[in-house]
């Protein structure tokens, strides 16, 4: 038994997530006494090493994800494969070490032993449904587009504008519904005073324009900065309040350093699109000043809407998120992989192709967040390898030869009392 133990040890020492088992014995007593214990030989117990680290090594595998730590994978094995590529499933949950994943033809997540990777999967808004763990397919088709929902602007309004002023305005390409490309403009014009010629100082009014809608339409608020905003006194040069909104366009109301946003509804032919412009926080540096000399300054515009793109590969992140990447460079979450742990692991069943089987001495499978609940954490792009040690495998087969011959010894040496028992009365 010890020798068979080793033996498969050795054989699988390459093989990734293998672990080895190791060979203790046990006396056997049949008949028990102080002064006369009669000794009925010796059963070899195996033991499994689950719970033992073997060595993470880096792979030029991408979708490779190696655990360290406390922790299984969880995987079923296929039974049938359809023409397009869609599996069948055995009943039977099993889990595993080896997270040498690659994608297979039908999109699934399959390991070297042929094992399909299970986990949580997402819905089309990003959302985790962890109630139940399912086989994980990519799918490789186009993205959806998706429509600009929200535009954030940092940009700095002079303080002193010069007279006439030059064009204050600033452009970004949105995407609508379908995901065609469109403009939005954001404008920004001085509020007149009551005399001719005047301005109001520190007030500017924002004129959002939506080039292409079915309607064009013009929508204002005005803007108070610092004292200005006299109902909600903030530092000088920071969004105070808005008031004066037009149709079709919201904004907040003040707050202590709450989101100051205005809302936009366009049309440009598929329906009304929301679309809200962040413009930092009440009273805050964040996003929207007028601390400028005589110059508009813009730090960024960015959106977070994208036409529709081909995909491109799938990756995984450290808290296991699994997400499909688009040649935009959109992504959209598919699902994550959790980490399955059992009371004692080493109770658990061995499958072929280094996968066990949870058992009543194992105890029930808890699925958790990597990290967490005394889980180990995955490490992407490696694998975990045998936790075979060469060098302690021959060692243990050579004790095992010599006490095996050590064995045989007593049983010639037994032989030969018997005969010199026989020969006594010859």
């Amino acid at each position: 038994s010890a020798v068979s133990n080793i033996s498969s040890n050795i054989a699988n020492s390459q093989t990734s997530g293998y672990k080895r088992l190791d060979t203790e014995f046990e006396d056997l007593v049949i008949q028990s006494g102080t002064r006369s214990p009669i000794t009925g030989g010796v059963s070899a117990l195996t033991r499994a090493t689950t719970q033992v680290q073997g060595g993470i090594e880096q792979s030029d595998n991408p979708l490779a994800l190696a655990l360290s730590g406390r922790g299984f994978f969880s995987v079923v094995r296929p039974t049938s494969e359809s023409p397009n590529g869609t599996l069948t499933f055995d009943s039977q949950a099993a889990f595993t070490r080896a997270g040498d994943f690659t994608l297979d033809r039908g999109g699934y997540l399959v390991n070297s032993s042929g094992f399909v990777l299970r986990g949580w999967t997402a819905d089309a808004t990003g959302g985790i449904d962890s109630s139940v763990l399912r086989p994980i397919v990519v799918e490789r088709s186009a993205s959806l587009p998706q429509p600009t929902a929200r535009v954030v602007l940092q940009a700095d309004l002079p303080a002193n504008p010069p007279d006439p002023l030059p064009t204050t305005a600033s452009t970004v390409t949105i995407n609508d519904s379908v995901g065609v490309e469109r403009q939005l403009n954001l404008n920004w014009t001085r509020i007149p005073g009551t005399t001719a010629g005047t301005f109001l100082p520190n007030q500017w009014r924002l004129t959002v324009t939506a080039p292409g809608e079915t309607t064009p339409t013009a929508r204002t608020v005005d803007v108070q900065f610092g004292e200005a905003a006299s109902t909600n006194p903030v530092p000088a040069g920071t969004i105070g309040r808005f008031v004066n909104a037009s149709t079709s366009l919201s904004a907040t109301a003040f707050g202590a350093n709450a989101p100051a946003t205005v809302t936009a509804t366009v049309d440009y032919g598929q329906g009304p699109q929301t679309i809200t412009i962040d413009l930092g926080r009440f009273g805050s540096t964040a996003g929207l000043t007028q601390t400028g000399d005589t110059e508009y300054r813009v730090a960024s515009i960015t959106q977070d809407g994208s036409p529709s793109s081909p995909f491109s590969f799938v990756s995984f992140a450290d808290n296991g998120d699994i997400e499909a990447n688009y040649q935009n460079g959109s992504r959209q979450l598919i699902g994550r992989v959790p980490v399955i742990t059992f009371a004692n692991s080493d109770a658990l069943e061995r499958l072929d192709g280094q996968a066990f089987a949870a058992t009543r001495a194992s105890g029930a499978a808890q699925t958790v967040n990597p990290s967490s609940a005394g889980a180990g954490r995955f490490v992407i792009g490696a694998v975990e390898g045998s936790n075979v040690d060469i060098a302690s495998e021959f060692s243990k087969l050579i004790v095992a030869q010599r006490a095996y011959t050590g064995n045989t010894r007593v049983v010639t040496t037994a032989d030969q009392m018997l005969l010199e028992a026989i020969n006594i009365i010859r």
